[in-house]
């Protein structure tokens, strides 16, 4: 917000997030059980923008409407009008995916902390620390979160978890990056180094072993950054990492 700006001499800060901090939205979030990666190249048609209707408002019509989501570009359709939509700056993306975090775990101002932890883990290449962060991170989740069935038994709900966190840390991240063999589930890119991440639910080894066979990694090989694949299984009785392998490329 310029007057914010303005009357705080000049300081760069989230103004614009400090102005309404709507909870309401992971609400329905929650409610319409959206794939959080999703919500950066969601396409929409004027139909859904254009619906406001309280009682059945679309998310991404929500989200575009009060300015946490933009147009990334647009193209004609059948119907008409389709657009891409995206998070509009890195600000918005930060506290948007922190607001999540806050409300799904129990870390209260902890969560500060965990955050730094686990860039440090990703940047120093300290594999161990991820793993340990990340069950942390599940370990938070309150036991009421489970009973009210906001936490389902597939594979979009932990990769959701997993972005949003990483997404809080304002990292550059590509989900459900396309290569030409297919798509891995998420790709995170640091200055030096490049992390391939696939997750499965209730099938312990087979996420790595994947991400090797498909060779998902592939493309990024020709640069200078250092590849790692990374393959997270959950399991749906614990609510928690199982198995974590990687490895060097």
């Amino acid at each position: 917000d310029i007057l914010l700006f303005l009357t705080n001499d000049r300081e760069y800060r989230p103004y614009w997030w400090s102005t309404g901090n709507p909870t309401f939205l992971i609400d329905l979030l929650r409610e319409q059980r959206r794939y959080l990666p999703d919500l950066e190249n969601f396409i929409a048609d004027d139909i859904v923008l254009d619906t406001f209707d309280v009682d059945h408002i679309d998310l991404v019509a929500l989200l575009w409407q009060t300015g946490y989501l933009t147009f990334a570009g647009k193209q004609e359709s059948l119907d008409g009008i389709e657009y891409r939509m995206k998070i509009p700056n890195k600000e918005i993306q930060i506290s948007l995916n922190n607001l999540f975090m806050q409300y799904l775990t129990n870390l209260g101002h902890d969560l500060r902390y965990r955050k730094k932890g686990l860039y440090q883990a990703l940047c120093q290449t300290d594999m161990e620390e991820v793993r340990l962060n990340l069950s942390a991170l599940f370990s938070s989740i309150p036991y009421q979160h489970y009973a009210n069935k906001i936490i389902q038994n597939y594979e979009g709900y932990y990769a959701s978890v997993v972005y949003a966190y990483l997404a809080s840390l304002g990292l550059r991240l590509i989900p459900e990056d396309t290569t030409n063999k297919g798509r891995v589930d998420l790709t995170i890119i640091l200055p030096d180094k490049v992390y391939v991440i696939e997750f499965k639910v209730d099938q312990p080894g087979k996420a790595l072993e994947q991400v090797r066979e498909k060779g998902y990694h592939e493309k990024y090989q020709a640069a200078e950054s250092t590849v790692y694949l990374i393959g997270m299984s959950f399991d749906s009785g614990e609510k928690n990492i199982t198995d974590f392998a990687y490895e060097k490329i």
